[in-house]
């Protein structure tokens, strides 16, 4: 079963190759797939990459010899030589760039920055791309550091606003490999902000990047303290959102995952169970089934089935669970946090349409033992709004009548219309924005 729903033939086309070799390892650690099939991947992979040694090492164990393939052989040395060359091209503008009293002199004015390159230093652009294709280079080697640095350069001097993208997808995927999250995290909120720019090329482009930029998101979200609550501001929005039901809708077990663990926005959740209902025959997944038994269907033993089907894919996704005992690249497992929030949603729900509930036939839902799910019980009557007492005696559950508040009801209609309100009066003003453009 836990094969069945791996999501990772489905991410992998949207991910740069590098960052697959993570996942790669986790499949291999949680023993999904045969070793060899795993390796023969990884072979795949660095096929297309410079980290040529890294190849040799796994052709060697795969194949249980002590020599590499010829082809491999030679395949390095032009690597090694292609990376000589590429440094010499560059070896100018990072002469200039380790020189901090000479970096002093650049400023924000790109074109003065050339200007001053060319007159001083005799650096042009052809040197200027030399940097570009040597940190590229440096990145397919696997030396992210170096690449993630000399990114960063490149784009302070690049006028190219194609390559300057391309630069920055790079960056971003070094930061990641190097899990340096908060910074990973400023390169998404950059590259978010320029693909929703309305200066981005076309609106086909415009949803792909969208697509690539949610994908990679994951590495970060699942690892960031505040990913959790970030991944619901992204994903959620109406642009993202929609190309999660077009093109993505695998994605739809991390935004649910999202909201079923994050307490700071459920007021949006509601929108979200809508989305579930939607899209429940167009894509299974053990998650969204579980919100859809709980929230429309009401099917309180389909959602005691889909919970245990949940604890294992969460355990063996590799963004969501965890490798050994140490800690590791991938986010440690939100299993228990789940378990414990989705308890909590069928309790909540339950209650709310029985008025007399039996403690063991709550218990046998909440897939606990009677002395647990009456300790369970307690506390949570204690930590929310839920009106309800425990008859020991009878063994139950008792909920009290808990009548809508008018002025309540009164404010929440109110707040409603002004969105929607809100909403018109964005689309009429960009409608007539369009029609001046004309």
């Amino acid at each position: 079963m836990a094969a069945k729903y791996d999501l990772t033939q489905r991410i992998a086309p949207q991910l740069d190759r590098h960052l697959l070799f993570p996942l790669l390892e986790f499949l291999q650690d949680r023993g999904l797939y045969p070793e060899e099939e795993i390796l023969k991947a990884k072979i795949e992979l660095l096929n297309h990459t410079n980290m040529v040694d890294y190849a040799m090492d796994i052709h060697k164990s795969l194949y249980n010899s002590d020599d590499a393939p010829h082809d491999m052989v030679e395949r390095r040395a032009e690597v090694v030589a292609r990376l000589k060359a590429l440094e010499e091209s560059a070896a100018p503008i990072i002469t200039f760039l380790q020189n901090p009293n000479a970096v002093q002199e650049l400023r924000a004015d790109k074109q003065h920055n050339l200007q001053m390159l060319s007159d001083r230093y005799e650096i042009g652009p052809e040197q200027i791309e030399a940097l570009y294709q040597y940190a590229k280079f440096q990145f397919e080697c696997g030396n992210y550091s170096g690449a993630a640095d000399y990114l960063y350069q490149y784009r302070a001097l690049c006028t190219n606003s194609d390559r300057s993208l391309s630069a920055l997808w790079g960056k971003l995927a070094a930061e990641i490999l190097m899990q340096n999250w908060d910074i990973a995290l400023e390169e998404l909120n950059r590259l978010k902000e320029i693909i929703d720019s309305k200066s981005f090329s076309s609106a086909l482009n415009q949803v792909q990047s969208r697509i690539w930029l949610m994908h990679w998101s994951l590495f970060i979200f699942f690892n960031h303290d505040n990913g959790k609550t970030q991944i619901i501001d992204l994903f959620n929005q109406d642009k993202y959102l929609n190309a999660i039901q077009t093109n993505a809708r695998h994605l739809l077990r991390y935004l649910a995952i999202a909201f079923i663990v994050n307490k700071r926005r459920r007021s949006h959740f509601k929108d979200f169970i809508k989305v579930i209902q939607q899209e429940q025959y167009s894509y299974e997944d053990p998650i969204t089934e579980f919100l859809a038994c709980v929230f429309v269907n009401y099917d309180f033993d389909g959602a005691q089935k889909k919970m245990r089907e949940c604890e294992e894919v969460i355990m063996n996704d590799p963004f969501l669970g965890k490798r050994g005992e140490a800690e590791d690249f991938m986010a440690v497992p939100l299993r228990d946090e789940f378990l414990e929030n989705a308890r909590l949603f069928m309790f909540e729900t339950y209650c709310r349409i029985h008025q007399r509930i039996d403690m063991g036939v709550l218990a046998e839902k909440l897939n606990l033992n009677y002395e647990e799910a009456e300790r369970w019980i307690v506390n949570q009557i204690r930590t929310s709004k839920l009106e309800a007492k425990i008859d020991s005696e009878e063994g139950t559950v008792v909920m009290e009548p808990n009548y809508p508040n008018v002025y309540e009801q009164l404010i929440d209609h109110t707040k409603a219309l002004s969105g929607r309100t809100y909403k018109l009066v964005g689309q009429l003003l960009e409608n007539g924005q369009a029609q001046a453009a004309r």
